[in-house]
Formats: C-alpha cells, sequence, structure tokens
C-alpha cells in the first residue's frame, strides 16, 4: 500500500512540473486564430427592399357621372387593348345621340332642296336668256324699220318695252340662282355646327365605357355593379373603376441606403427574391437609378419635405426582371441584390484580419525620450495586417505590413498590394487584434468555440 502511494505521488509532481515547463514555455505567447491568403472570385453587393411593380401600369377612372351598369373584366383578368372593361348608365347621352343624328338627317334633306332650288333658278336664267335674246332681235329689227320710216311708232315702243321687260326678268333669274346658293351654303353650314355637336354628344356617349389602354391583368377593382361613380373635380380625385397592369416586363423597386447609392449604375446585374416565392430567385438588371433622397420614416422626397429633421436617407432603385414569371403579383415584398463590382481570381484576405496601426513617431537627433515626448507628432495611422513570421530562433511572431485594399465580398476584401498567396495573417479574436503588437510572439489558437448551453 505504500509502494503505491509513493507511486502516485511521484506522477503527480511529474504531472505538476510538466504543466510548469508549458506554463513557462507559454509565457509571453498570444493566442491568435490565421488564416492564409488565397485567390478567390469576388464581387461587392448592394442590397435594397421594396415591392414588385409592373413597369407599365393604369388606374382606370370614371370620366362619367351615373350608375355602373356593367363591369365587363374582374380582378385577375386579362385584358386586351381596347375592351370595353366598365360602363356607366348612358340613357341620356344615346338620347343625345339619336336626336342629333337625327337632326342631321333633316338638314341633309334641306340641302338636297335647296340644290333642287338651285337647278329651277338656274333653268329659270336659261329661260329668261332665250327669251332675250329673241326680244334682243325684234328690238333690233323695230329699231331699222322704224328709221326707215315703215314702222309705227307704237309698235316701236312695244318692242322696246318687250326687250326692257326680259331684261328685267333675266336679271331677277340671277338672282333667284345666287338666293338659292346662298340658302344651300347657309343649310351647309348650319349641317356642319351639327356634326360638330354630334361629335360632343358622341364623346360624352364614350365617356361612359371605359376601356384598357394596353394589354394586361386587372390587379385591383374597388367597385361593384349598381354603384355611382363621378368624375374628378380640380383637385379632387374621381372614382375608380380598376387598375390594369402590362406584366409583361416586371420591375422591382427598392430603397438602397444614400451611402451606397454612389456605387449604383444603369446596367449593373442583380438578383430579386421575393417572399412569397421561397428558394427562387429572378435575375435583372437595374434600369433606372433615383436622383431624389427619400426620408426613410415617410418616403416623402426632401425637396417635398417641410421638416428640417436629419435622419436616414435612401433613394430609389428599379430593377427590371430578365425573366418575369406569372407567379408575380404587383405588390409582392422582394429584396434585389444588386453586383455594383466583381474580379475573378484575386488575392482575398478575411475582412476582420484588417486594422489599423499607428507607428512610432521618429526620434529627433537619436534623442528615444524626446520621440515619446506629447510634444513629438504622431504619424498618421495605417491601415495593414499582422503577417506570421518566424524569427531567427524559429519562433512565430506578429509581423505588420502595410496592405492596399480593392473591392469588397460579403466576407472577404481584395488585396492590391502589400501581401503575396499562401501569406499566413492573422485574423483574430478581435479583441486581441485590437491590442497586438509589433513583433509580438504568436501562438495559434486551435481549441474548438464552446457551443453555448441553451437556457429555458
Amino acid at each position: 500500500m505504500k509502494k503505491i502511494l509513493l507511486i502516485v505521488s511521484a506522477v503527480i509532481v511529474a504531472i505538476a512540473l510538466v504543466a510548469v515547463f508549458v506554463v513557462k514555455q507559454q509565457s509571453g505567447y498570444t493566442k491568435v486564430l490565421t488564416a492564409k491568403i488565397h485567390r478567390e472570385n469576388l464581387a461587392t453587393i448592394v442590397s435594397g427592399t421594396g415591392q414588385i411593380k409592373p413597369k407599365t401600369y393604369a388606374v382606370i377612372g370614371s370620366t362619367a357621372e351615373g350608375r355602373i351598369t356593367h363591369l365587363y373584366a374582374k380582378e385577375g383578368d386579362h385584358v386586351k387593348k381596347g375592351e370595353v372593361v366598365a360602363e356607366v348608365q348612358n340613357v341620356g347621352q344615346e338620347a343625345q345621340v339619336s336626336g342629333q343624328q337625327a337632326a342631321i338627317d333633316a338638314a341633309k334633306t334641306d340641302i338636297a332642296s335647296y340644290i333642287a332650288a338651285e337647278k329651277t333658278a338656274e333653268a329659270n336664267v336659261e329661260h329668261a336668256q332665250a327669251d332675250l335674246e329673241q326680244k334682243k332681235l325684234d328690238w333690233d329689227r323695230a329699231q331699222s324699220l322704224y328709221k326707215a320710216g315703215i314702222m309705227a311708232k307704237q309698235d316701236y315702243d312695244a318692242k322696246k318695252a318687250a326687250y326692257d321687260t326680259d331684261m328685267a326678268s333675266l336679271a331677277q333669274a340671277v338672282a333667284g340662282v345666287n338666293q338659292a346658293k346662298a340658302n344651300t351654303a347657309s343649310a351647309r353650314g348650319h349641317l356642319g355646327t351639327q356634326v360638330a355637336t354630334l361629335r360632343s354628344y358622341q364623346n360624352a356617349l364614350s365617356l361612359t365605357e371605359a376601356t384598357a389602354p394596353f394589354d394586361g391583368v386587372v390587379t385591383d377593382e374597388p367597385v361593384r355593379e349598381g354603384e355611382t361613380v363621378v368624375p374628378g373635380i380640380q383637385n379632387s380625385n374621381g372614382s375608380t373603376f380598376m387598375t390594369i397592369a402590362d406584366m409583361s416586363i416586371v420591375t422591382a423597386e427598392v430603397k438602397v441606403d444614400e451611402t451606397d447609392i454612389v456605387n449604383i449604375k444603369t446596367g449593373q446585374p442583380a438578383e430579386v427574391s421575393v417572399d412569397a416565392i421561397p428558394g427562387k430567385t429572378f435575375k435583372g438588371h437595374v434600369t433606372l437609378v433615383g436622383d431624389q433622397a427619400l426620408l426613410r420614416s415617410t418616403g416623402v422626397a426632401t425637396s417635398q419635405s417641410t421638416t428640417g429633421t436629419e435622419e436616414a436617407k435612401d433613394f430609389k432603385v428599379v430593377v427590371t426582371l430578365d425573366k418575369p414569371s406569372d407567379e408575380l403579383r404587383p405588390g409582392l415584398s422582394t429584396t434585389a441584390k444588386i453586383t455594383t463590382a466583381s474580379k475573378s481570381n484575386v488575392l482575398s484576405l478575411p475582412i476582420q484580419a484588417l486594422t489599423m496601426y499607428t507607428p512610432p513617431a521618429p526620434a529627433s537627433n537619436g534623442n528615444v525620450e524626446a520621440a515619446s515626448t506629447s510634444s513629438s507628432p504622431k504619424a498618421p495611422p495605417v491601415q495593414g495586417v499582422y503577417v506570421v513570421e518566424k524569427d531567427a530562433h524559429g519562433k512565430q511572431r506578429a509581423k505588420f505590413v502595410p496592405v492596399t485594399t480593392g473591392i469588397t465580398g460579403a466576407t472577404d476584401i481584395e488585396i492590391l498590394s502589400g501581401l503575396h498567396e499562401n501569406d499566413e495573417v492573422v485574423i483574430g479574436p478581435y479583441k486581441t487584434l485590437r491590442v497586438l503588437k509589433n513583433g509580438a510572439l504568436l501562438k495559434r489558437d486551435t481549441s474548438v468555440p464552446a457551443t453555448p448551453a441553451s437556457t429555458t
């Protein structure tokens, strides 16, 4: 028994000595997480949330007052351009059109009678001209006979009177033709007025029918047959029959934070996901980048806001889907991920490895103490990473290396200069990286992080 106790005591002492040796060996070392620089494809993504909207849509409102007699399309129906989709009671308008059409027909009949009167008057003129020619011959013959002294004065005067009478009859017939033509012209003028009135009545009748302005889908119908609708007056909105959307071209209208809008350009590719259709994304491209900032709390443009409150702002971005689906509906919530930059096969570094390092100020005339005084100018901080390097004794040490970066991905960032492929850099922990010193001894932390216990 005593022998066993001695063996156990020796083992405990040996373990204690080993532990002391290990602790002594590890004193002065900093445990860090590391990663190696590698090449990969990087893309900078800007996200925005919004809703699905058709590129073209129209709110069909009432243009006449009255009771709805027919709604020919319901929500979800496909309609064609020019198709009548709704109708308002139009008895009065139809009566006006019919009455005016009858008035036009009567006016056309009057014009026909005036034209006939013209022809009669022209025939009278021709008859009067023939009589005048005969009387002119008689008058000329009478003048010759009277001068020759073989015609009595009474007969001579009768021939002259007959000639003068026919002259007056011809003038009267010509005046009758002119009067008939004037009557015809007046009737034609009245007909033009009545035709214009008919067009006005026909327009009023057409306003009682609502037609589809293009091929599309009825997306909203807030009224029912039998309800009374009114047209808009000045600043008052009129009644709405329905909304028709052209779903052949579908867009995602999203809001992007003001800090990201400067990187978004038209034509950039995007992926659109819809909350109502999980697991499916739609390819698209940016077609519009808004120039007006929108207040995040109200959505009102800053130029229209009357308050001077400073708050976060967004900008409208429209993404047009390349291949829209029949599953999409206007108003569905959506998220668009826009690729603002992308590069292939670039040196990649985890973003958390970047840190800012302030190098010590240079000593003045070799005086180290003077360099440490508060009056000495401080060098500006430099962006870089800590690279794991071996010293002359084979120990791992941290060496700060300034780097130049490029585009930023979701978790990595492009390295333009300062590092090479397979370089090992310190990536954490964050608290350690903040206080890590240049030249510090390093030890890789290979422990597996503990999983937090769930609480009830």
